[in-house]
């Protein structure tokens, strides 16, 4: 498997996506309905880029949410900002408006806010298969920060149906995730 072709490919197949409008609410549906009734205070997610789906509405909206219940719980999100050391992330507390600038890669992240352990992790998948694995980018900070996370947060990819690969092999380094949601609902685990 030529994963740097698949790769392309897959970004490609996302940035030219047919209804692309229809597809990010049935994500943002089918995320929503997933959160309902989940006992996490501090999520981390991610600055989408290159076409990924854009959890970041949803989450502002269960944060609100959070904060219109009787007792609410302070509910956090967090982005994650790469360790140049470690080659692995950190999140850091983000809200709308909160200061940013960007790393390395060009990519967006929150600016001098404070340092936070997510019990779930919304990743973003360029393509995923069966048994909860993912296809990233192919510089491994998740998958290195997944290996090193203690406790390991619950782990959900976010992806568009078109990112689904029939045939994917994963490699020995590779963390499979908990969940993937798609466009369609839950995907994986199946059943």
């Amino acid at each position: 498997m030529d994963k740097v072709a698949l790769r392309r490919s897959l970004v490609q197949a996302r940035l030219q996506m047919p209804h692309r409008q229809q597809s990010t609410h049935d994500l943002q549906s089918a995320m929503r309905i997933w959160l309902v009734g989940r006992a996490d205070t501090v999520i981390g997610a991610y600055w989408p880029i290159k076409g990924e789906f854009d959890p970041l509405p949803v989450l502002h909206r269960w944060k609100e949410d959070g904060e219109l219940l009787d007792k609410p719980q302070l509910r956090r999100i967090g982005l994650p900002v790469i360790d140049k050391q470690t080659k692995t992330m950190r999140f850091h507390v983000w809200y709308p408006g909160c200061p940013m600038e960007e790393d390395a890669y060009g990519i967006p992240k929150p600016k001098d806010t404070e340092v936070i352990e997510p019990t779930l992790l919304f990743v973003p998948c360029v393509g995923y298969g069966a048994g909860g694995y993912r296809l990233g980018y192919g510089g491994g900070f998740y998958d290195r920060t997944l290996a090193q996370l203690q406790p390991k947060p619950f782990t959900v990819g976010l992806g568009f149906a078109q990112g689904y690969i029939d045939c994917f092999e994963p490699e020995p380094h590779d963390q499979p995730l908990d969940a993937i949601l798609n466009n369609y609902g839950a995907v994986w685990p199946v059943g």
